[in-house]
């Protein structure tokens, strides 16, 4: 999909229709790479580094600030590296923000439960968020904060201190909004894009345009009509797009229930963990796939405001690509990990209630003396 929604682009960019396949066929081989080594490492490593790494993750967030180090692409100063080759710290901060919570949440002395650690700590998040803002990445800043608060939701922290957080992830989302032009017409044109065609209801517009008449399957692989530079660089945010124009609505199903697929299993191997650190984890690093794809998506299909937020596994990316792929391999770890499964007490019970049902009903009665030729 990245090569059909990317060819036209490519041959008009660089002169070669398969740029983009190439450079992400390279960043395949190198998350592959990085989520068999996430496999294989056990988990309890990241518990043990987790300070050390959210260090490393604060000095990089404020190193691509820094002109000279921090890359300027598309109006955002949110990449580190030598020419085309970097990486994101925004995308290396998903992970490491959630490892240090789910450390933390872990805690046997219930830390996070006093009123003094959990203001410390929303004062971190608040000050991460902010890092995050002034590159400014508003689609990276707001799946983060979302999947940190439902790991604070789920952990059983006092409400009080949850709304308390809420409330002020409020104020201050209104006053990002307020203080960049920019991203009140992005509201306005998500509440009516067609109020601005040619401005900052384009992409919506266009995105529209390819999903509308696509119908059931689609013009067919490599047809997009969209791609040709009527939707901005399709292959990456509005790849979903063109997911759903060539290959209509069955593909698009499709697409969403293999995410439906991860995120349902993501979910029911937190229910049967009975490691704290292990749970908070694999449930923060699946509401993170989760809320990511909700957002994508939303957005491709114009229920929700244009946010930049690539869709995981498929969109055009290196850094979000890996990092995916890392994270995934962290939760393969930990469901390989046959002693951390704990069936319920009731399951147990249930299960043995059964067998004696089954006993009695398949009781074999005892042998009769005529034999009927």
């Amino acid at each position: 999909m990245i090569y059909s929604a990317s060819q036209i682009w490519a041959e008009f960019k660089t002169g070669n229709d398969k740029y983009y396949l190439y450079r992400q066929l390279l960043f395949f081989g190198i998350g592959t790479v990085m989520f068999i080594v996430a496999a294989k490492i056990p988990f309890e490593f990241w518990k043990k580094h987790a300070n050390k790494l959210f260090i490393i993750g604060i000095v990089s967030l404020i190193l691509v600030l820094i002109p000279g180090i921090g890359i300027v692409r598309g109006g955002a100063r949110s990449w580190i590296g030598i020419g085309d080759f970097s990486v994101q710290p925004a995308e290396l901060m998903k992970i490491v923000l959630i490892i240090f919570t789910a450390k933390f949440l872990s805690n046997e002395d219930g830390i996070m439960s006093k009123n003094k650690y959990f203001f410390s700590y929303l004062f971190v998040i608040l000050v991460i968020f902010g890092l995050i803002m002034l590159q400014p990445d508003f689609g990276t800043g707001i799946i983060l904060m979302m999947s940190i608060l439902l790991m604070l939701f789920v952990s059983l922290l006092k409400y009080k201190n949850i709304v308390l957080g809420l409330i002020a992830g409020v104020i201050g989302f209104a006053g990002l909004i307020i203080s960049a032009p920019y991203r009140l017409e992005r509201i306005t044109s998500f509440l009516n894009p067609w109020s601005d065609p040619q401005g900052s209801g384009f992409q919506i517009i266009q995105s529209l345009y390819a999903i509308s008449p696509s119908s059931l399957f689609g013009y067919g692989l490599f047809n997009s009509k969209q791609k040709y530079f009527f939707l901005p660089e399709p292959q990456t945010d509005f790849i979903f797009a063109i997911v759903c124009e060539e290959l209509g609505l069955i593909g698009g199903i499709v697409i969403i229930s293999l995410f439906l697929f991860l995120v349902v299993t993501g979910y029911k191997l937190c229910i049967k963990l009975k490691d704290s650190f292990a749970m908070n984890l694999v449930f923060g690093f699946t509401s993170l796939l989760a809320i990511q794809v909700f957002i994508n998506i939303g957005v491709v299909i114009g229920l929700l405001p244009v946010t930049g937020v690539t869709l995981p596994f498929l969109s055009y990316g290196g850094s979000s690509f890996v990092i995916t792929l890392f994270m995934m391999g962290i939760i393969v770890n930990i469901m390989n990990r046959k002693d951390l499964v704990e069936d319920s007490f009731y399951r147990i019970k249930k299960v043995h209630k059964f067998k004696k049902i089954e006993f009695k009903l398949f009781k074999k009665k005892k042998p009769s003396t005529n034999i009927n030729l």
